[in-house]
């Protein structure tokens, strides 16, 4: 791309659409930068949501409705809540550990950010070094007909590789989240005859408002000040019982 042409494309360009961009790309940027930075990962997950926002914005500054919208729904909207229903179960650690479970992992990291680094490069170079299409050209059928024809005819091949990685991954979450059932699962009919067949047919009471502390391994207090029975799980150690008598209760 000569710097004429550069000039005449920054002169097409409207006033709003420049004031769009310095608003979107630092914030993209910054949003980028402090995702890396961050140590918690529910503040990394909330970073990367405003940088998907921030690309969605200068998608539709570009007149791309549809990839603003795919970003929104898909990305945004699917692939950033997964991130967080998978931080959410899996648990926050405030401590990071140095010990390396699979071995070259950083080596394969290094060698995966380089290429990563050298391909963005390529990339940008070829779209200045090119000369460039005219907006108003790609989409005069339309910002998702032109899409369409692209991505099934010029980078059909790429697409479908990509569907057979998505598959593939998805697949092998199933494989390794999958656990054999050693008993079988027990109807609903089953636990209702197995409960009554107890000697305590009825409901289990709830945790108790004259507990002494939050802690998991305390057991809820009964008003006669006995532990609640069911309250405390069979693996954690019994704690010694809290004095009632000196135990403020809130009301």
């Amino acid at each position: 791309m000569t710097v004429a042409a550069s000039a005449s494309l920054l002169a097409a360009s409207s006033t709003g659409e420049q004031i769009g961009f310095w608003v979107f790309a630092p914030i993209a940027v910054v949003a980028a930068l402090a995702m890396v930075l961050a140590k918690n990962a529910v503040h990394c997950a909330l970073f990367l949501a405003a940088v998907m926002l921030s690309l969605a914005g200068l998608y539709a500054l570009q007149d791309a409705p549809f990839l603003a919208a795919v970003q929104v729904i898909v990305y945004t909207g699917a692939v950033l809540m997964l991130f967080l229903f998978v931080i959410m179960l899996v648990g926050v650690d405030s401590s990071d550990s140095l010990v390396e479970t699979l071995r070259g992992q950083r080596a394969a990291a290094l060698t995966v950010g380089l290429g990563f680094v050298l391909l963005l490069t390529f990339t940008i170079g070829g779209a200045v070094a090119d000369d460039s299409v005219g907006l108003a050209k790609v989409n005069a059928e339309g910002n998702v007909t032109g899409i369409a024809r692209l991505l099934f005819t010029k980078y059909v091949f790429a697409f479908e590789i990509t569907s057979a990685l998505l598959i593939t991954a998805a697949l092998g979450a199933m494989v390794l989240a999958h656990k054999e059932r050693l008993v079988p699962r027990l109807t609903q009919k089953e636990l209702a005859r197995a409960r009554f067949a107890g000697n305590d047919p009825f409901p289990l009471p709830g945790p108790g408002v004259f507990a002494a502390g939050n802690s998991i391994a305390r057991g809820a207090l009964l008003p006669d000040g006995s532990i609640a029975p069911g309250s405390l799980a069979p693996t954690l150690e019994r704690l010694p019982e809290p004095d009632v008598a000196t135990t403020e209760v809130a009301t």
